[in-house]
C-alpha cells in the first residue's frame, strides 16, 4: 500500500505550522534523481515528513524524471537510503521513519502530457481507495529553467489538485538571464500558475543567519535605529568567497558570477539589510513593499560601479569542456565587486557586493562597519579603538559555524527566542580584524540546513523567504544595465588562491570603484588576441546644427561634460544656470552620468525647468517630473526652490485651459529667466520626429509668441503641456539627443527632408542666436 497513515504518537522533531487542516499531500520532485535532489531535496522532504508525523497529514512522494521507471527506480532508492534523522531522534525511531518514507516514495516517468495525466489519475485513485481528503500537491522543479514553462503548463492542464486543495510549484534559479528574459519567463509561468502558487527558491534565504537579519534588527531596534544610517555607517560588505574552480562550465560560461550569485543571493541580503523594517515580520506583502522601495531608490548602475576578474585557468577549462578552439575568448567573469549606492537614508555609503571563484578562502558574510570617532591616546589595542561592526556570518572561514557577531564597543544584543543562544566559550580565532572575544556572539541553538528550512516554509504556505515576480523583475531592472555595460569589458586575470595577493584589492572613489593596483599586463595568448577596432568620437554637421557622434557611453560623457561647461560659464557670468530638461527614457543615461561623475556641477546655482509634461499627477509613474525626480533630482544637492515642475494639476483638475497652467509657467519663466532665454535646453526626438510635446499635424507653429502651451499627443495620455518653439529657439544652447538603433530610420529621413515643422516638428528647432548641437550615437547614425 503506497499511502501509510502516520503514527499517532508524539514526534521527535519540531512541529511545523500547517497551511490548512490535515489531509493528504502529494510531493513531486521533477528531476528527482539529479544532483540537487540527491544532495538536498530528498533529505529536506524526509525532514519535513519526520516533523509532520503527528500532524494528521498523510503523504506520498514521487521522484519524477525523463527516464523510464525500470532504469530510474534503482537510482532513486539508492538516493533515498542516504537520508538521515537529526541527533534527537533515536536509532529505532529513525529506522521506522525511514522505512515508512521509502514505502511512501515512488519513481514516475514525467515526460509527456499523458504521464502527468496518469500521475493525476493515480493520486485520485489512491485518495478514493484510502477515503482521505486531499490537502494539496507540491511540485518541486529541479530542472533547467527552459523547461519551467512547459512543465507548468502540463501541471495546469493535467495535474491540478481537487477543488479546495492547494497547489505549490517550486522553481529553482536562474529565473531568467536579464530583465527581458525574466519578463518572458514570468509571463509564460503566469499563464499557467497563479502568483500565490509559485515559490521561487533562493536557498540563501533559508540560511538561519540570513533569515535572522530582520528579527535581529527588530529585536535590537532601540540600539540600531539611531545608528542604521549614513551618519554612522562607513560601508556595508556582502561577501561570498569560494576556493574552488567552476564545476558546471556549460552553465557558468553563460551566466558568470554576477548572474550566478550576485543578482539573487547577495542582492536579497542587501535588501534585508537596507530595507525599512516592517512592522509585521510575518507579512510577506509588507516585506515585498519595503524591498521594492529599495530597488526603486537605487541609482542606475553602470560599469564604473563594477570590477570583474577571471581566474587564469578558466579559459583553458572552457576550451576543453565546451570543445572550443585555442583562440576562443571568454569574457565571463568569475570574480566581481559591485558598489550599490542606495537611497537618501544611505547616501554615499558604499554597499559592496563581492563574490568569486578561486579566492584565498571559503567564507560568506555580511558586515556593517560603523564609523569610529574615538582615538585612544595610550593604547591602540583598547576596545574603544577597535572596529565597530556587526557581522552576519553565514559559515565556513575561520569561524566554521553560522553566527551573528556584534563588536563589544557597540552594544550587547538581545537574545529573545529559544532558537538562538549566546556563545561565551570561544575558540582562538579572529573574524574580520577582531578576536572572537571582542564580539558578543549569537548562534542557532540547533543548526538546520537551508533547503530543509525552506521546504518547511513551502509546506506551511509561508512566502516571506521566496522571490515574488515583482521582486524578481525589480532586481533584474537594477542588474541588466550593469551586465550590458560590462559585456565587452576584459576581466582582470588572476592566478587563483593565495597567489592572488593584492591583484583583486579594490578602492572606492566617490560612487565608483576600481582596482587598487595598476592594470596587470597579460599576453595576447591569455586573452585570445587583440581587441576589435573601435570608433572614436566624431564631430561634423547634421542638418543646420553641429553634430557629435560616438558609442552611447562616450556620447553621454561628452554631453554631460558640455552641459557642465555651460553651467559653470553661466554661473561665472551671471550667478545662475537655467536648464530645461525633457522627459522620456533617452536622458536617463545622462542623468546617471551627472549624478555619478559630475560632483562639481554647480547644482546649488542651477534652476531646473521642464521641457514638457504629461497631464497626469506629478506623483504618477507616467509623469516626466516623477522620472526626473527619481533619476536625478533626489540624488543631487539642489535647493527645492530651484526646481520648477510644470503646473498640470491645478484645482484638482488636469490641464484645464481656464485654470491657466500654461500661462502660470510662462509667467514664472519671464520672472526668473533673463530674457526668457534658457541657458541650456535638452530635447529628445520621437520616432515620429516630435520633440518636446510638439507632435506632427498639430500646427506646432500656431502658438505665436507664447512660451508654453497645451498640446495634443497621439499617444496616451493625450494631453500635454510643452515649451513652444518660441521658448526653445530663444535658448543659448539646444542639445538634441538621439540614441538607439530604432532611431536610425528617423535620422536617415531627417537627413533628407526640408524644414516642415508641421510634418517633422524637430525641424522647427532653430535657435535664433544660440547654438544647436545634435548628439547622435552610432546605433542611431549608422544603424
Amino acid at each position: 500500500m503506497l499511502l501509510v497513515a502516520l503514527c499517532a504518537q508524539g514526534a521527535d522533531g519540531k512541529e511545523r505550522e500547517d497551511a490548512r487542516g490535515p489531509g493528504h499531500v502529494s510531493v513531486v520532485i521533477v528531476g528527482g534523481t539529479g544532483d540537487l535532489a540527491k544532495k538536498y531535496l530528498w533529505q529536506g522532504f524526509f525532514t519535513l515528513y519526520v516533523n509532520q508525523v503527528s500532524s494528521g497529514n498523510t503523504f506520498s512522494f514521487y521522484g519524477g524524471g525523463l527516464s523510464p521507471a525500470d532504469k530510474a527506480t534503482p537510482v532513486l532508492f539508492e538516493i533515498l537510503k542516504a537520508v538521515s534523522c537529526s541527533k534527537d531522534v533515536s536509532q529505532e525511531r529513525c529506522a521506522l521513519l525511514k522505512e515508512q518514507f521509502l514505502r511512501l516514495s515512488k519513481y514516475r516517468q514525467l515526460k509527456t502530457t499523458e504521464h502527468y495525466q496518469d500521475l493525476a489519475k493515480h493520486i485520485e485513485q489512491e485518495l478514493q481507495h484510502e477515503a482521505i481528503t486531499e490537502a494539496g500537491r507540491l511540485f518541486y522543479l529541479s530542472v533547467p529553467a527552459f523547461a519551467y514553462a512547459d512543465i507548468a503548463d502540463k501541471i495546469n492542464t493535467s495535474c491540478r489538485p481537487t477543488a479546495g486543495a492547494w497547489l505549490r510549484v517550486v522553481l529553482e534559479k536562474p529565473f531568467g538571464h536579464d530583465l527581458r528574459s525574466a519578463q518572458i519567463l514570468s509571463s509564460q509561468l503566469g499563464s499557467s500558475l497563479r502568483e500565490e502558487e509559485m515559490y521561487r527558491i533562493d536557498h540563501y534565504l533559508g540560511k538561519q543567519v540570513v533569515a535572522k537579519i530582520l528579527p535581529f534588527r527588530a529585536d535590537n531596534s532601540k540600539f540600531l535605529d539611531p545608528i542604521w544610517n549614513k551618519r554612522h555607517i562607513e560601508r556595508v560588505e556582502i561577501v561570498l568567497k569560494e576556493t574552488l574552480d567552476v564545476k558546471r562550465i556549460s552553465f557558468y560560461d553563460e551566466y558568470g558570477v554576477i548572474r550566478d550569485v550576485m543578482q539573487n543571493h547577495l542582492t536579497e541580503i542587501m535588501t534585508l539589510l537596507t530595507m525599512r523594517l516592517p512592522r509585521n515580520l510575518s507579512s510577506s506583502e509588507e516585506i515585498l513593499r519595503n524591498k521594492l522601495q529599495i530597488f526603486s531608490s537605487l541609482l542606475p548602475l553602470r560599469k564604473n560601479q563594477a570590477v570583474v576578474g577571471q581566474y587564469q585557468a578558466y579559459k583553458a577549462e572552457v576550451q576543453q569542456e565546451l570543445n572550443k578552439t585555442k583562440d576562443h575568448v571568454t569574457l565571463t567573469p568569475t570574480f566581481a565587486v559591485l558598489a550599490h549606492i542606495s537611497e537618501a537614508h544611505y547616501e554615499d555609503v558604499p554597499i559592496l557586493l563581492i563574490s568569486g571563484k578561486m579566492l584565498d578562502e571559503r567564507v560568506g558574510y555580511a558586515r556593517i562597519l560603523f564609523k569610529n570617532d574615538v582615538f585612544c591616546l595610550e593604547s591602540h589595542n583598547s576596545i574603544h579603538c577597535k572596529p565597530k561592526q556587526i557581522v552576519f556570518h553565514f559559515g565556513h572561514g575561520t569561524l566554521n559555524y553560522p553566527a551573528i557577531l556584534v563588536s563589544k564597543n557597540l552594544f550587547k544584543p538581545t537574545v529573545r527566542d529559544g532558537e538562538w543562544k549566546e556563545v561565551t566559550e570561544h575558540q582562538d580565532v579572529s573574524v574580520l580584524g577582531l578576536h572572537i572575544s571582542d564580539y558578543y556572539v549569537q548562534t542557532p541553538a540547533e543548526q538546520r540546513e537551508a533547503y530543509s528550512e525552506l521546504i518547511s516554509h513551502i509546506f506551511a504556505g509561508r512566502k516571506n523567504s521566496f522571490i515574488s515576480t515583482e521582486d524578481l523583475l525589480a532586481s533584474w531592472g537594477v542588474w541588466t544595465p550593469v551586465l550590458s555595460s560590462i559585456i565587452t569589458t576584459l576581466p582582470r586575470i588572476y592566478p587563483g588562491g593565495a597567489e592572488n595577493e593584492n591583484l583583486l584589492d579594490i578602492r572606492v572613489k566617490g560612487k565608483e570603484i576600481d582596482y587598487y593596483t595598476e592594470v596587470v599586463v597579460i599576453s595576447n595568448d591569455q586573452v585570445g588576441g587583440s581587441s576589435a577596432n573601435r570608433f572614436q568620437v566624431m564631430q561634423g554637421k547634421f542638418r543646420s546644427g553641429d553634430m557629435v557622434s560616438a558609442w552611447a557611453e562616450e556620447l553621454v560623457e561628452r554631453l554631460a561634460a558640455n552641459m557642465q561647461e555651460a553651467a559653470q560659464a553661466a554661473v561665472r557670468e551671471g550667478g545662475v544656470f537655467h536648464l530645461a530638461l525633457s522627459g522620456g527614457s533617452t536622458p536617463l543615461a545622462l542623468f546617471h552620468r551627472l549624478t555619478q561623475h559630475h560632483f562639481s556641477f554647480p547644482w546649488t546655482d542651477t534652476h531646473v525647468w521642464m521641457v514638457d509634461e504629461r497631464c497626469v499627477p506629478l506623483t504618477e509613474l507616467e509623469s516626466n517630473f516623477h522620472s526626473l525626480h527619481k533619476h536625478l533630482l533626489q540624488h543631487i544637492r539642489i535647493p527645492y526652490y530651484n526646481i520648477h515642475p510644470m503646473p498640470v494639476h491645478i484645482n484638482q483638475r488636469l490641464c484645464v485651459e481656464e485654470d491657466g497652467g500654461a500661462l502660470l509657467y510662462e509667467r514664472e519663466i519671464n520672472k526668473l529667466v533673463n530674457g526668457s532665454s534658457f541657458h541650456f535646453v535638452l530635447l529628445g526626438v520621437g520616432y515620429d520626429s516630435h520633440t518636446a510635446s510638439l507632435f506632427p499635424g498639430s500646427k506646432v507653429d500656431g502658438h505665436g509668441v507664447s512660451l508654453v502651451a497645451f498640446t495634443e499627443s497621439p499617444h496616451k495620455p493625450h494631453q500635454r503641456m510643452s515649451l513652444t518653439f518660441s521658448a526653445i529657439n530663444r535658448a543659448h544652447r539646444v542639445a538634441l539627443l538621439v540614441m538607439g538603433r530604432g532611431k536610425h530610420e528617423l535620422i536617415t529621413q531627417l537627413s533628407r527632408v526640408k524644414d516642415n515643422p508641421d510634418k517633422w516638428p524637430v525641424t522647427g528647432v532653430k535657435p535664433a542666436s544660440g547654438r544647436l548641437m545634435w548628439y547622435i550615437d552610432y546605433d542611431a547614425l549608422l544603424g
